[in-house]
């Protein structure tokens, strides 16, 4: 988070931002790093582990037939970004679902680390900037190559079909490297 804009003059948008965080599930240590130390929040992240997404999809398709809403077969309730668990909805998932999350706020200068296909979401609190960088770890590459092929079932339109972690890329580039090292180095490996 590289930046916050709190706008001036508006002592009631404060008070809204503690009742957002509250409510958002945070713990108290992060409710008194805001009301003591006066830093300044950013966002207000959920987070939910990557094992839990078919319970959370099957969650929100659920809740979109509930509300009379059509379930696409080339459309995804999480990768479509078109709900936010609010309170309720997140007990609702919580008590029907046996799926918890953990609250994150992120403050100016702070980092918030999403691992491999843990669907998220944010909450910004106020005008904020945030930089993000998108990585595949040699331990998560089987999930992020899982994750591209389930973007290959989304709509040509979706803003998600397209290869964004570029995975097989990735895969190749390392291994290449990983040989050129090795020749490199072939004449010291095979002396006794």
């Amino acid at each position: 988070m590289v930046y916050v804009g709190i706008p001036k003059g508006q002592a009631d948008q404060e008070e809204e931002v503690l009742k957002t965080i509250q409510d958002g599930d945070s713990d108290e240590l992060t409710i008194k790093r805001f009301t003591e130390s006066r830093e300044k929040p950013g966002a207000l992240w959920h987070i939910y582990a990557a094992k839990d997404t078919e319970k959370i999809r099957e969650f929100l398709k659920k809740v979109a037939e509930e509300q009379g809403q059509e379930n696409p077969v080339d459309h995804d309730p999480i990768h479509d970004q078109s709900w936010y668990l609010d309170r309720s909805l997140r007990k609702r998932l919580h008590q029907e679902y046996g799926v918890q999350g953990w609250a994150i706020v992120q403050f100016l200068g702070d980092v918030v680390f999403i691992p491999a296909g843990a669907p998220h979401q944010v909450h910004n609190l106020y005008s904020c900037i945030k930089v993000a960088e998108d990585f595949v770890s040699p331990e998560h590459v089987k999930h992020c190559f899982w994750l591209t092929q389930e973007f290959r079932y989304l709509s040509h339109t979706h803003t998600n079909h397209e290869d964004k972690l570029q995975v097989k890329n990735v895969i190749y580039h390392a291994v290449k490297d990983a040989v050129g090292i090795l020749r490199a180095n072939e004449s010291s490996l095979s002396r006794p």
